[in-house]
């Protein structure tokens, strides 16, 4: 801030006479601010009525101008603790009979506890080695659950934790629990489908499911026996009992050949990988190699051991430096060093390229192992275009047919036979099983427990007794018809009265919005106190709140034609309180005829709600009809105007920033001119102090030469 002068020569409060002066010219200021304050406060005002009748249009207009809104039913049932029913709109009115025979399941099974040959804790990573029960050797077990069909090799080496990995990759939950020493599995989904079997194709795989504790009792579980049955039934014997291992193929003939096909497409996709593979990996020593066409590559051990003598070197420089005082021969040292330097740069970057060379050489190698692997099973083609032709090899054929025989084998032997198990090393299975109802006689089956038919969702909870039948009856949801409109009419309600209460509001003449100065005298009491008497009255006698209101009011109180008759709202027994009944700013408020939360109608009779449950059709029709015209007159009411409002706005929100915007720019002008005002009078002032006290060093110089 600029040093003013005050009135020290003229002895003038200089400070109070210009303040004074702007007085008037600040009065006219604050004048723009408040009524700057105002129109904000109208603007907040009228945005959190907008927003309410925008709620009133989008929660119940918008869906009662619709006739499907009204559609509501409802479902009783005798016996809720057995079935809940979720009633849908195209439900059919009537009484059903229902009966609810098996609950769905899914599939578990609880392992028995497996055991350590040296007699301690097994963890998820012990292998079957060190299990009782597993006699050794190269086997296979069978995953089978939907429509996932996984054979898993096994051996000495297979760990817990890789039958759990197996399991999962079949969709199945599976889990090894260290402190019971038992597996866990089951199925994701319930439902006979979804439900699992494990089955073994030799006495290795039978064994390996003893050790693992998850060999299950064939009579107790339907899913494993009919997985042993579907293969037994192949089996073909001779004359002299034996299996005939010709005739069972032929039996399994098609599965074979669609588990080959299946297996030599899954080698033929191995197969591209692998070549697009060892292209990238040849291409990348390719690239590398260009770059070194002038001066080879050298291994990886000779670009290390020189860079190692490098970097030596450049620690042996480094010491030489800091020993060195003659400024000439430490430039001549450091030249050096630099030199050693990006050397060393120079050897790093061709060890990293040797190191990528070696590194796809490496993959190259691995990815020719892994191709001579496939090439063994498929006979690949290359038809030149970027495609390949595959067929099956003997070695593959052979595998399938070999799989297929001893699985068929084994099942023979078990359905025959029976699995030889101890009781006590059986795992405990529950089958997953289908939920059956019968709704009026029919039946219903689902892999779940709900039943979505002719509009309504069941859910079977529990079943029914032998001779028991829940009574399911479907009718008009009245209490909902009726709870809609009663909701509609109490949010309608709600806004009427709140735009009456801001259109009636007292007068709040004498009084606006304060300045800083005026609340500098004023406690926030008072000032809390004023400022809100302020706001109560700021859309007093509101011109858009009488039109919007008026226009709403009228649309409830106007006819509507239901088959060439007109209706009103006192015919289903709605309309406002009498003129004395009814409270200040409440007289547009509608009221129900009998409903038991209004204390001024509850006594009469409810002729809303007898309508409903007797003629529904002129109810909707009617109420559909109404909220229509309300709607459109709303959305007429909120169109946007240029200039004045936007889209969905019931008051000239536009008009309103737009003139909040120029307080801002005109308070911002006037008091840019009353700072340029209160400074010409200072520099005035402070003229007449300069002025002075040179007529009194004038007057003080003659004095002494007078010799005063």
């Amino acid at each position: 801030m600029a040093l003013r002068m005050t009135g020290m020569m003229s002895g003038l409060d200089t400070e109070s006479i210009i303040q004074e002066l702007v007085a008037v010219r600040r009065t006219k200021v604050d004048k723009q601010k408040k009524a700057q304050t105002s129109l904000n406060w109208k603007q907040e005002a009228w945005k959190g009525l907008n927003s309410k009748l925008r709620s009133l249009q989008q929660k119940y207009l918008a869906n009662m101008k619709f006739s499907d809104a009204y559609t509501k039913k409802t479902t009783k049932v005798s016996n809720s603790s057995a079935v809940s029913v979720i009633t849908g709109a195209n439900a059919v009115n009537g009484v059903q009979s229902l009966k609810i025979e098996s609950l769905a399941k899914n599939g578990y099974l609880t392992g028995a506890t497996v055991e350590s040959n040296s007699g301690g804790k097994l963890t998820a990573l012990s292998k079957l080695s060190d299990m009782k029960g597993f006699i050794g050797g190269d086997g296979v077990i069978n995953i089978k659950t939907g429509d996932k069909d996984i054979d898993v090799a096994v051996n000495d080496n297979t760990t817990i934790s890789d039958v759990l990995t197996q399991l999962k990759n079949a969709g199945l939950n599976a889990s090894f629990d260290e402190k019971w020493q038992r597996i866990s599995i089951s199925s994701k989904e319930s439902g006979t489908k979804n439900d699992f079997s494990i089955t073994a194709s030799g006495s290795v795989g039978a064994s390996a499911l003893e050790a693992l504790g998850i060999q299950t009792d064939i009579t107790k579980d339907k899913a494993t026996m009919a997985e042993y049955e579907k293969f037994a039934k192949y089996v073909v014997k001779d004359g002299l009992g034996q299996i005939d291992k010709a005739a069972t193929l032929a039996n399994m003939q098609e599965m074979i050949d669609k588990d080959v096909e299946s297996r030599k497409n899954s080698y033929l996709n191995q197969y591209k990988s692998l070549k697009d593979s060892m292209k990238a990996a040849q291409d990348k020593i390719d690239e590398i190699n260009e770059k070194y066409k002038d001066d080879p590559l050298k291994s990886v051990e000779e670009y290390a051991n020189e860079r190692d003598k490098t970097n030596k070197a450049i620690k042996e420089k480094q010491e030489e430096i800091e020993k060195i005082t003659d400024p000439d021969q430490k430039k001549a040292a450091q030249e050096e060093l630099d030199k050693l330097v990006k050397e060393a740069d120079a050897l790093t970057e061709k060890l990293s390229d040797a190191q990528a060379v070696k590194k796809q050489q490496d993959n190259l190698a691995q990815y020719g192992d892994e191709l001579a692997k496939v090439e063994s099973y498929i006979n690949v083609t290359d038809n030149g275009d970027g495609t390949y032709t595959a067929t099956a090899t003997g070695k593959l054929q052979g595998e399938v047919e070999d799989r297929y025989f001893d699985k068929a084998s084994y099942a023979a032997g078990v359905i025959e036979n029976g699995i030889a198990i101890n009781p006590d090393r059986a795992a405990t299975k529950i089958d997953g099983q289908d939920a059956v109802i019968y709704l009026n006689g029919a039946r219903y089956e689902n892999n779940d427990n709900t039943f979505e038919i002719n509009g309504l969702t069941f859910t079977a909870l529990a079943t029914t007794a032998e001779n028991e039948e829940i009574t399911v009856t479907t009718e008009q949801d009245t209490d909902g018809i009726y709870d809609m409109i009663k909701n509609f009419l109490k949010e309608y309600n709600a806004v009427l009265n709140e735009m009456d209460k801001l259109y009636n509001a007292e007068s709040a003449k004498g009084y606006e919005p304060l300045t800083d100065e005026e609340k500098a005298s004023m406690s926030e009491k008072d000032i809390e106190k004023w400022e809100q008497k302020v706001k109560d009255s700021i859309l007093r006698k509101d011109e858009n709140i009488s039109s919007v209101s008026t226009a709403m009011s009228g649309i409830m109180a106007g006819g509507i034609d239901i088959n060439g008759k007109t209706m009103y709202l006192f015919d289903f027994g709605i309309e406002p309180l009498g003129y004395f009944e009814a409270a200040d700013n409440e007289r547009h408020a509608y009221h129900i005829a009998g409903d038991p939360d209004d204390a001024a109608t509850m006594n009469k009779e409810d002729k809303l709600k007898t309508m409903i449950s007797n003629d529904p059709d002129t109810v909707i029709s009617f109420f559909t009809k109404l909220s229509r015209n309300l709607d459109t007159k709303m959305t007429e009411l909120s169109k946007s105007v240029n200039g004045y409002r936007s889209y969905g706005s019931f008051y000239d929100d536009k008009k309103m920033k737009s003139d909040y915007d120029d307080y801002t720019s005109k308070i911002k002008e006037m008091e840019a001119k009353l700072t340029e005002y209160e400074d010409k009078w200072y520099a005035k002032f402070s003229k007449m102090e300069t002025a002075l006290a040179k007529m009194q060093s004038n007057a003080s110089a003659v004095t002494s030469l007078l010799g005063g």
